[in-house]
């Protein structure tokens, strides 16, 4: 514990002064509940020798909340929005170009896919060079890759940034507004809703934008936002004929997230009004080192997390067929005793987890310096996302 403290305090005094830490918080809660709402919705059935997805949440509608708590993906586009159109304009104020900003975020952002794409290739060819089911392969190869929709829009919308840094969240909204108009209500084409793929992550990035202009610092903004979202959701919910679940389920017929839907814009827009009203509470948390260790941990990690969680209940599952059908990993997930079979695994997953992260951090975060060698800086701090470093000296 005590060489924990130190490296702990040692992170702290190595942060700068003026760097925000609840913006790096709010990015860490969000990553990890992507990651959690995944690991306990998501069940790999063995039916005979193959595997096919399913969640608790079509056997079990009930459970829905679960869907409002861990869906945080509005509240990282809200990051990203804020950090994207900061660290533009200062790179604008040094003389970097747009072309080099914009290679800096993309590489860090992307370096790491490349790990993902490779293994999985190769353990797909293999799988079917082995007689494996191709139904199988293809659940496998498809909830693993699943997380790249989410770069390719996010990266999209990163190259745009200096276009949206005026852009009013009201028109994106708009938009979806109207696309999903056309789908259910006039009966237009299912293939419409796509264009909400971007439009509706775009809500919440330019309000990103808005918080670095500084438009959403009153607390009243926050309000506003949750307040209205909500009530906005709870309508859409109860009255229009939109899925209570704001994550996708296998069977249904309707997605609020692929494509994202109205009801899922609205419900960002609460998640962002209340990630707006804890960031005080956020940076009085973080004022602890470690607390902030941990959070500056994840953020150096954040890519890696994210590509490999999905991987991570895989190699469980596939370990786990070993030893027969397992409660909670291999079974239908059909009521309670699964979920509470679920919550046992979820040890196991961050242990297979902590293995990918140690087998491909590097690809985010570069390799280590030789313990052997002797230099002045007690910590090197990457700022998520750009590449940029800060070390004080011993």
């Amino acid at each position: 514990m005590n060489a924990i403290r130190t490296a702990a305090h040692r992170t702290d005094l190595a942060t700068p002064a003026e760097r925000d830490r609840a913006v790096d918080a709010l990015r860490a809660l969000a990553i990890l509940g992507v990651v959690l709402g995944h690991w306990l919705v998501t069940a790999l059935v063995a039916d005979g020798g193959s595997l096919h997805t399913a969640s608790p949440l079509h056997f079990m509608p009930w459970l829905a909340p679960i869907s409002w708590v861990f869906q945080t993906l509005a509240v990282f586009f809200l990051v990203g929005g804020h950090v994207a159109t900061k660290g533009y304009a200062s790179a604008h104020a040094r003389g970097v170009t747009y072309g080099q900003w914009l290679r800096t975020r993309l590489t860090r952002l992307f370096k790491p896919v490349a790990a993902v794409v490779t293994l999985w290739t190769v353990a797909a060819c293999g799988l079917l060079a082995t007689g494996a089911d191709a139904g199988t392969v293809h659940t496998l190869v498809k909830l693993a890759l699943s997380p790249l929709w989410f770069l390719l829009v996010f990266a999209a919308l990163t190259a745009a940034t200096p276009l949206l840094t005026r852009l009013n969240p009201l028109w994106p909204l708009a938009v979806v507004l109207h696309v999903d108009i056309v789908r259910f209500g006039f009966g237009g084409p299912s293939w419409l809703g796509w264009v909400n793929l971007p439009a509706g992550w775009l809500v919440p990035y330019t309000l990103g934008a808005a918080w670095t202009r500084g438009e959403l610092e009153s607390r009243r903004a926050g309000r506003v936002l949750l307040v209205g979202g909500a009530a906005a959701t709870a309508v859409l919910v109860a009255w229009a004929g939109y899925p209570a679940s704001m994550v996708g389920v296998p069977g249904e017929p309707v997605s609020n997230l692929n494509p994202p839907t109205l009801a899922a814009v609205t419900f960002g827009l609460a998640q962002c009004g209340l990630a707006l009203l804890l960031r005080e509470r956020l940076r009085r948390a973080m004022r602890r080192p470690l607390a902030w260790a941990v959070v500056a941990l994840v953020n150096l990690s954040a890519m890696t997390i994210f590509l490999w969680h999905q991987t991570a209940l895989m190699a469980t599952t596939a370990t786990g067929l070993l030893a027969g059908h397992l409660p909670g990993l291999h079974t239908t997930p059909d009521d309670l005793t699964w979920v509470a079979a679920r919550l046992v695994w979820l040890p196991v997953f961050v242990l297979a987890l902590t293995v990918c992260w140690s087998a491909f951090r590097t690809c985010e975060q570069g390799p280590r310096r030789p313990r052997g060698r002797r230099s002045r800086v007690v910590f090197i701090h990457r700022f998520p996302r750009t590449g940029a470093k800060t070390a004080r000296g011993a």
